[in-house]
């Protein structure tokens, strides 16, 4: 039985399009409430409440950048207030600028550098922390990290961003010990999907496709089912679902 999240509210970030997108989605058909967050495209966040709302569920979008602590507390403490509360936060969104190949240490500026750790690491970390006092005013919450499977394969768009998914992967089981018993903490690491994102081209795409397990990419519907379920899952902290394909557990099929 999908669970009921009637009364719940849900915050996620870079919730306009994409992964985001598509959990904000999953929550509010099952019930609950949804901000959705974003940094610039206003209009596709527009676009998204509309969608939301087009579920009979109560929906805003909330300007912030997450890398920048005071906007975030602003907009944790608007969701709380126009909502009324607090219960699941996503944190999703993220950063990166292809520095291709590895190798080219040179290309891995102190401009990336930061601007990666900045918004993959510290800004899920920021919402976390803002969260935390509305989410036990109303006995727990969930919240799930976004991370990637570079994080485990060391791959990715570039070392920056494979590093600090890496960094999320061992926050999230830090957060779950710290934050237990009320509020629990997960992660899902999506593979390669075909929303834009990290500026993969259609022919990369479809060269793992060919490769990975399943014979498919994982979609953004896919990538959610298993954000709802790790929200929405009362037995289960400091975990991560892998959404690849099966691609890093069983490494590409002939």
């Amino acid at each position: 039985m999908p669970a009921d999240l009637k009364g719940k509210v849900a915050l996620v970030t870079g919730g306009a399009t994409g992964i985001g997108l598509g959990a904000a989605l999953a929550f509010a058909r099952a019930g609950a409430d949804v901000a959705v967050n974003y940094s610039k495209n206003e209009t596709a966040a527009a676009k998204a409440v509309k969608e939301l709302q087009g579920l009979g569920r109560r929906a805003i979008a909330v300007k912030a950048h997450v890398a920048r602590e005071p906007e975030v507390k602003a907009m944790i403490d608007r969701v709380a207030r126009e909502l009324g509360g607090l219960d699941i936060l996503v944190n999703n969104a993220g950063w990166t600028r292809a520095v291709q190949p590895h190798r080219n240490l040179d290309a891995l500026t102190d401009e990336v550098l930061d601007g990666v750790w900045a918004v993959n690491v510290k800004g899920a970390f920021y919402c976390v922390r803002a969260a935390v006092p509305h989410m036990e005013r109303r006995g727990g919450g969930a919240v799930v990290n976004i991370t990637s499977v570079a994080a485990f394969t060391g791959q990715g768009s570039s070392m920056a961003y494979a590093g600090s998914k890496a960094a999320l992967q061992t926050m999230t089981k830090s957060l779950a010990r710290a934050l237990a018993p009320s509020i629990r903490v997960n992660a899902v690491a999506p593979g390669l999907i075909a929303t834009g994102f990290g500026g993969w081209t259609e022919a990369q795409c479809e060269a793992t496709a060919k490769v990975t397990p399943t014979g498919k990419l994982p979609t953004t519907e896919d990538t959610a089912d298993a954000i709802f379920y790790l929200a929405t899952s009362p037995a289960i902290t400091g975990q991560t679902i892998v959404v690849d394909g099966g691609l890093v557990e069983l490494g590409p099929r002939a």
